[in-house]
């Protein structure tokens, strides 16, 4: 299964995106679902996530306040909306599915994975 980020591209600090995840195919209206991000030379870190039904949300503490995650499940899509994007916000952005119905931080929590979208913030 094989999700589909997009969205992504080149936005000066202080701009604002949004990201889509979609699944061709497959519908995931039962599971969480999460956004993680790469930046070059670190780490995937966990971005946000949404439960099954949208009624629980996360998000790392560097984006809260930010970035607002939401989902369609009509349309099996899920929505990072990103504002105030700073530099360090540069990176490869994931969506991910939950095994489970509820929000989780952790990549271990998550079965299937999209190929990213880059988003990279000029200062």
């Amino acid at each position: 299964v094989q999700l589909q980020a997009s969205g992504g591209g080149l936005v000066q600090a202080g701009g604002s995106l949004r990201l889509s995840c979609a699944a061709p195919g497959r519908t995931f209206s039962n599971n969480g679902m999460g956004w993680f991000r790469q930046a070059p030379g670190k780490e995937r870190e966990f971005v946000a996530s949404i439960s099954w039904r949208g009624q629980a949300t996360k998000y790392a503490d560097s984006m809260k306040g930010r970035f607002t995650i939401s989902r369609d499940n009509a349309k099996n899509t899920v929505y990072l909306q990103m504002n105030s994007l700073k530099p360090e916000d540069t990176a490869v952005y994931y969506c991910a599915a939950a095994r489970g119905a509820w929000a989780d931080s952790s990549r271990g929590a998550y079965e299937y994975w999209g190929r990213g979208t880059l988003v990279t913030v000029s200062s």
